[in-house]
């Protein structure tokens, strides 16, 4: 039976909106982890097969074949190609799936997943509210999606308090979580757990040239009082910026290959991909798709959320993994052991690999052997990838 292999994860420390990343072209950061990726697998990059590179804003510098321009601003071959998917936040973790089926069909022995994003350069939505503003075409959502689903508009804001209020989440809730997920971001910086996947960026600091090695958005001072201080994004809601993710610049890289070219190559693999899934549900609610994703990922193993010993669910809202958290039975204490995204950052097209990276290096810190990963994507869609840690 054929397997696929992950031999390295690597990823940049996340820069905030307007900060430390903000200075670096987003092909040419992604380029960075693409050149990490392979020096530290040793895999020979005249071998690799394909990358698949996942982006969401893909407009203004995350344009035209975002993915080849990362290939092409790396030391990689110009041989390499590269393709861009879009799954909105899940991108990068379906380029990750994407890799494993070319390596399991056995149709290439080695794919890079990737995924990037400058926030900062390419905000959020630009793809087309640049085009309404110049007067080409209006919105993405056609007047027939709108009124099959009785919507004026899809809004992940709107669909994380529909959450919050399906599963009766009050404000304070949400917030103690958001400072929990500061305070086990801050405990692991503190004690190296993520040296080994973080790929050191050079930047211009306030005092001369220095490396960007440390998540930006961590606030190590972060307090309930100045949590429940942040205005709400709508009157009567429960949904703040301080119990969201961050907007955030990075990029992210994860190797798979084929049981053969570890051998022919010498290279030892980090984790085996073991099980995924990816569906789709309510595009209203949107966020909510990770539970369904993640029943499928344990029927297909064969597992119980019980055998899983590490879960990293994307923390885009707080009410997100808490729903996730109640409609799961899972164990708390194995979520997000290094905090999320509220705390780190959610570099949406990067995400995906961004949060393996830290699942599976955590998995092997602390001598665990399953992990689960999922996250909810717009569109109401979620991927969920169950790995064994092998290292």
């Amino acid at each position: 039976m054929a397997e696929a292999y992950i031999v390295e994860l690597v990823r940049t420390a996340g820069g905030r909106r307007n900060g430390r990343l903000s200075g670096w072209h987003p092909a040419d950061l992604g380029g960075e982890v693409l050149n990490a990726l392979v020096e530290r697998s040793g895999v020979d990059p005249e071998t690799i097969d394909d990358v698949i590179a996942g982006c969401v804003t893909q407009s203004g510098e995350q344009s035209f074949a975002f993915g080849r321009n990362m290939v092409l601003a790396s030391k990689l071959p110009e041989s390499v190609p590269a393709v861009t998917i879009d799954r909105q936040c899940g991108s990068s973790q379906q380029a990750l799936q994407f890799a494993a089926q070319a390596v399991l069909s056995g149709t290439q022995d080695i794919v890079i997943a990737a995924g990037g994003e400058s926030m900062t350069r390419v905000p959020m939505f630009s793809n087309f509210m640049l085009h309404a503003k110049a007067g080409i075409g209006t919105s993405p959502f056609s007047e027939r999606i709108k009124r099959r689903f009785g919507a004026k508009d899809f809004s992940q804001f709107i669909g994380a308090q529909m959450i919050a209020e399906k599963y009766a989440f009050d404000r304070e809730t949400l917030d103690r979580y958001a400072l929990e997920s500061h305070r086990r971001a801050a405990a692991a910086v503190q004690s190296g757990a993520f040296e080994r996947e973080i790929v050191p960026i050079p930047i211009d600091g306030p005092n001369g040239p220095e490396m960007h090695v440390q998540d930006e958005g961590i606030r190590f001072d972060a307090s309930l009082e100045a949590i429940g201080s942040v205005k709400l994004l709508q009157e009567g809601g429960v949904i703040s910026a301080a119990n969201a993710s961050q907007i955030c610049d990075g990029a992210s890289a994860a190797l798979v290959v084929s049981e053969k070219v570890l051998k022919e190559q010498n290279l030892t693999p980090l984790a085996r991909i073991h099980s995924f899934s990816v569906t789709a549900g309510d595009p209203v609610i949107m966020l909510e798709e990770p539970i369904p994703a993640t029943e499928r990922v344990l029927k297909k193993a064969g597992m119980k959320i019980d055998d899983i010993d590490l879960y990293e669910v994307n923390e885009a809202f707080a009410s997100v993994p808490l729903a996730w958290l109640k409609a799961t039975g899972a164990d708390p204490n194995k979520l997000n052991v290094n905090g999320g995204a509220i705390a780190l950052g959610h570099p949406l097209g990067a995400t995906g690999t961004k949060l393996m990276a830290t699942l599976v290096h955590g998995l092997i810190a602390c001598g665990k052997r399953y992990g689960l990963q999922t996250m909810c994507e717009g569109g109401g869609m979620a991927n969920a990838m169950i790995v064994e840690a092998l290292g």
